[in-house]
């Protein structure tokens, strides 16, 4: 269950929109408006809203989505359910509201349209309203049995615009060559491939590590801005894993094979030892040796405990 929350100030506009009968439309519920026509309901929203009239974003509307595995069981009214616990639970209340289900997508959604002036002439606050509405949407999400979306997995990407739309790209990229890369060599190569560059990002003047950032399409994000898991200590901690990986048999190895798209072998050289002289120690892994995956396993293990200590302190 996802919430989006859009304020404005024309009613007529959020009524025309979410009764619009080419989306199939199915009006929920409602209270304490005149629901004869739209321009009715938009009249009643615009009567109260002028009992406080320094509010000039009076016209709330929020889109409740659920997971397209939970359409058999959301009724409209277990969705009417849902969408007035979530209103009382973010302090929408004792005001005019109505709810109708849409069925133009492929997912199950609800949309409210409510009055940000009370019955009472009060204001009813937005103070933090995105991370409450992100908090009370995992709750109703849990305490409904609701299936729980899996980030950036089940997003339209298609939908998306720049430079998001390259973002989630250079995500599923990492994703993969991150979880199959037994060290920075090949991940490099491998990333440029497919239009990624890497630049490490250096402490002041020295020669430390500590960040990076990747650039495709013309776009730059730093490694944990593209997901947490892709900033240059965690992406450094999964190669050695990989490693270790490859070592003992666990998982195949993967190194650098030629295509008809490849670098040769000279700019490949170039490239490697010109963006990573600075991670020696990281080489390729193809012909490692048991012994030399012990004493690594061994260090990562030191620098987890020793991480555990500082955390402790």
């Amino acid at each position: 269950m996802m919430a989006k929350i859009v304020k404005g100030s024309d009613f007529k506009g959020v009524v025309d929109y979410i009764l619009d009968r080419n989306k199939g439309t199915q009006l929920v519920t409602h209270e304490g408006l005149f629901m004869e026509s739209n321009e009715t309901i938009a009249m009643s929203f615009n009567i109260q809203a002028q009992m406080n009239s320094k509010v000039l974003k009076s016209a709330g509307h929020i889109a409740l989505s659920f997971s397209k595995e939970d359409e058999p069981r959301l009724t409209n009214r277990l969705m009417a359910g849902i969408a007035l616990e979530y209103m009382e639970r973010m302090g929408i209340r004792d005001t005019q509201f109505f709810i109708a289900r849409h069925f133009d997508k492929e997912h199950p959604h609800v949309h409210i349209a409510y009055n940000r002036i009370d019955n009472n002439g009060n204001t009813i606050s937005d103070r933090n309203e995105r991370l409450r509405s992100s908090r009370i949407c995992k709750e109703l999400t849990k305490k409904y049995g609701l299936h729980m979306a899996n980030g950036k997995e089940n997003v339209k990407r298609n939908r998306l615009k720049e430079p998001d739309r390259t973002k989630y790209e250079l995500y599923g990229i990492l994703k993969t060559e991150v979880g199959r890369c037994g060290n920075w060599n090949v991940l490099v190569v491998n990333l440029k491939r497919q239009g990624v560059e890497v630049h490490f990002k250096h402490k002041g003047q020295t020669n430390e590590i500590q960040g990076i950032v990747f650039t495709k399409n013309g776009y730059h994000f730093n490694g944990s801005k593209v997901d947490r898991r892709f900033s240059y200590s965690k992406i450094d901690a999964a190669l050695q894993l990989n490693r270790y990986g490859e070592r003992m048999n666990l998982i195949p190895k993967v190194c650098i094979t030629d295509t008809p798209n490849a670098t040769s072998d000279a700019a490949r050289g170039e490239l490697v030892s010109g963006s990573l002289e600075l991670l020696n120690g990281h080489g390729s892994s193809c012909n490692a040796t048991d012994a030399e995956a012990n004493l690594e396993m061994a260090e990562i293990l030191r620098r987890k405990k020793k991480r555990k200590r500082g955390i402790r302190l």
